[in-house]
């Protein structure tokens, strides 16, 4: 029998709690094992128990959710939840698996749920003991697993919910081509090498091999000009002035 996932939520509305802890009951792989009404008491309960996946409000009194997804176990997966669309980009930035907007239906929470699952199954470490080092990565895209191999990419670009990975295209008609995937641009952050990589902005990850130029306030590929955000700025130039 298939382990279930441990789900734990916390949100300060008792209405919203019943209604995610519903939708979660039709769902037999999900374990809703306790619902916290703040972060305090969710704190409390992590002290002393384990679980796999938090649906987690961010607007709640005293300490956000936010601030506690910025405390917890990085292996501990968040979905967030909130009636403000102004949070999402922030909530993408701390890697969440999704970020569902007040009020939630069953079907968008489905979906929510088999993100996590999916990213799950794409989390399996590599035996330290083996050779066979992956050239590449599947992305999931109208509803096919692509390969991509990192050579081909040139950029990636974040739209909050959603990421286009702009690569050399295969078709010999094309120079370039984009792919378009349901991801945080933090979650294909981890899968890449990153020694070849760079995050230049919350929204930018460009192959460092395809830079042709750099100033102080942007990088240019492929004859596209890319800005350096100001909390990536220092890391960005001291890298590449040091090459």
């Amino acid at each position: 029998m298939t382990k279930k996932v441990s789900c734990l939520i916390v949100d300060d509305e008792s209405v919203a709690r019943g209604i995610i802890a519903t939708h979660l009951s039709k769902i037999n792989t999900v374990d809703v094992v306790a619902l916290c009404k703040n972060a305090i008491e969710a704190f409390n309960f992590l002290n002393t128990n384990s679980v796999d996946l938090i649906f987690l409000d961010i607007n709640m009194p005293e300490i956000s959710g936010i601030s506690f997804a910025k405390s917890i176990n990085k292996n501990v997966k968040v979905i967030f939840t909130t009636a403000y669309r102004d949070y999402a980009v922030e909530g993408f930035d701390l890697q969440a698996v999704d970020y569902l907007l007040k009020p939630i239906s069953f079907e968008r929470l489905f979906i929510a749920v088999n993100r996590f699952f999916e990213l799950r199954s794409t989390s399996i470490p590599r035996n330290p003991n083996s050779d066979d080092t992956n050239n590449f990565v599947f992305i999931r895209s109208n509803r096919r697993m692509v390969k991509v191999e990192f050579n081909s990419i040139l950029y990636i670009e974040s739209y909050s919910d959603y990421i286009k990975i702009y690569r050399n295209s295969l078709d010999s008609n094309a120079k370039i081509e984009s792919i378009v995937t349901r991801e945080t641009i933090s979650a294909i952050e981890a899968k890449l090498p990153k020694a070849d990589f760079l995050r230049i902005h919350r929204s930018y990850i460009v192959k460092l091999s395809k830079i042709e130029s750099f100033t102080n306030e942007e990088i240019t590929l492929n004859g596209k000009a890319l800005p350096i955000s100001r909390s990536y700025k220092k890391e960005v130039l001291q890298l590449l002035e040091g090459f």
